[in-house]
Order: structure tokens, then C-alpha cells, then sequence
């Protein structure tokens, strides 16, 4: 009887510890995806509506990201478009969803995402379809 109840004891006790390293760990998770989150710099949505202002006319090189919400790679090549949009004040990065902005895809011609393209004075200069590296992009935009 006593080594009976020593068993379900020790079972209890091995159960309870389960929970709080699983309770300790996700709540630690929590804590550093929250910090990633404020790290991310936000780079400015574009629209139909506001393309010409923020885009054709800027007196900025214009870097575009052409995305979805649902694409991997898009997700995976965010942080880099946003690194450079951080450390380049000199150029202006865009995102287009080209899921809701489906004209300005079609007059870019984007057939793939993600694909980025360069304006400056209007005018498409550089172009790239795919995931590149920073330095790649910062080039781009050279």
C-alpha cells in the first residue's frame, strides 16, 4: 500500500514539474517575441491611392516591396528590406500587398514575390525578383 501511494506521489510531483518548466518556458518565449516585435522598424504601406505622392514624386530613391501577407519568402525578406530602410535615410522603402493593390502589380509587371523595384525620379531603375541579401538591396539602390 505505502509503495502504491509512493508511486501515484512521485507521478503527481513529476506531472506538476512538467507544467511549470512548460508554463515558465512559454511565458519566457512571450517575453523575447515581444521584444523582437518593438525592435522592427515600419516601413510605410502604399496604396493606389497614395502611390503617385509617395513614390513617383519623391525627391527620395524609392525602394518597393512587393509582397503578400500569406508568401513565406516575402515574410522571411521583410527584416531585411527593413534594415535597410533603418540605416538608409537617403532612400524610401516601400511595401505594396499585392494581393489588395493588384494594378500596381500588374503595371510593375510582377509575375513572382517577392520582387523589388527601384524608382527614382519616377523612373523604374533596378529591379530584382526573389530574396537577396542587405548588401544586394543597398547596391540597388546606389
Amino acid at each position: 500500500m505505502k509503495k502504491k501511494i509512493l508511486i501515484l506521489v512521485t507521478i503527481v510531483f513529476f506531472i506538476v514539474g512538467i507544467v511549470l518548466v512548460s508554463i515558465f518556458l512559454n511565458n519566457r518565449n512571450k517575453v523575447e517575441i515581444s521584444n523582437e516585435e518593438e525592435s522592427t522598424i515600419e516601413v510605410m504601406k502604399v496604396t493606389s491611392a497614395n502611390f503617385k505622392e509617395e513614390v513617383l514624386n519623391s525627391d527620395k530613391t524609392v525602394l518597393i516591396d512587393f509582397y503578400a501577407d500569406w508568401c513565406g519568402p516575402c515574410k522571411m525578406f521583410s527584416p531585411i528590406v527593413e534594415s535597410v530602410a533603418a540605416e538608409n535615410e537617403n532612400v524610401k522603402v516601400v511595401k505594396i500587398d499585392v494581393d489588395n493593390e493588384q494594378d500596381l502589380a500588374i503595371k510593375y509587371q510582377v509575375m513572382s514575390i517577392p520582387t523589388t523595384v527601384v524608382i527614382k525620379n519616377g523612373q523604374e531603375i533596378n529591379r530584382v525578383v526573389g530574396m537577396v541579401n542587405k548588401s544586394y538591396l543597398v547596391e540597388m539602390v546606389k
